[in-house]
């Protein structure tokens, strides 16, 4: 048995995040322990390696997601990898079951309209969060009137940009963190497991080059 492979295994990857990710955040003046965080999932390819995959029909892919639980700096609190085909209100239990006794501080979370519903509902009475839907700014849309009529089209269009979603871009930046990673561009692994494991594995790195700088 590999070292890599033990490791996984036996948790010593796990164990090694969160030391790191605690020592970071302590470096940063922040506590410890998070009191909030954002959930959020990405799907990504699977080549031909076998292992379980899912066709996500909203992102025409198939493949497999990342479910990501980050504190407000983009660290990773826990990571799930599963068939891309299952839905964001039923994936939840799997990532946030027993999150509590790992991140006992932990009170609020933001999530996307994916989790409304029974999601938000699970959350809600499970764990006893205060559940928060981050909503896209409004699309600009059309202005029936006269052909002759004076519009005024600075009160009617959106102003400043608007690809930024308020907290969600947090999370969205920790999955091109992975990205970065070449093995992270697809899920080139056989078993959900270990690409969880790559994903503590990526974000370690990443947490010890940040603690290195002076």
């Amino acid at each position: 048995m590999r070292s890599g492979q033990r490791w996984r295994l036996d948790g010593t990857w796990k164990r090694l995040h969160t030391a790191l990710r605690e020592r970071l955040r302590v470096k940063a003046g922040r506590n410890s322990q998070p009191s909030a965080s954002i959930l959020d999932s990405q799907s990504v390819k699977t080549p031909g390696v076998g292992g379980v995959r899912g066709y996500d029909g909203a992102k025409k892919l198939n493949g497999r997601k990342r479910r990501l639980l980050v504190d407000t700096q983009g660290l990773v609190l826990r990571a799930k990898v599963h068939r891309a085909d299952l839905q964001d209100r039923a994936a939840v239990p799997l990532v946030l079951d027993g999150v509590s006794a790992d991140f006992p501080r932990l009170a609020h979370v933001w999530v996307d309209q994916g989790y409304n519903g029974t999601g938000k509902s699970w959350i809600e009475e499970n764990l006893h969060w205060t559940v928060e839907v981050v909503r896209h700014p409004p699309k600009p849309r059309g202005v029936w009137a006269p052909v002759d009529a004076v519009i005024d089209w600075d009160a009617i269009i959106p102003k400043g940009f608007r690809g930024v979603v308020p907290r969600r871009w947090v999370v969205e930046r920790t999955f091109g963190w992975l990205s970065h990673s070449r093995r992270r561009s697809k899920d080139y692994e056989r078993l959900c497991e270990t690409g969880e494991t790559l994903i503590y594995a990526t974000m370690s790195r990443l947490m010890a080059r940040r603690l290195a700088r002076r």
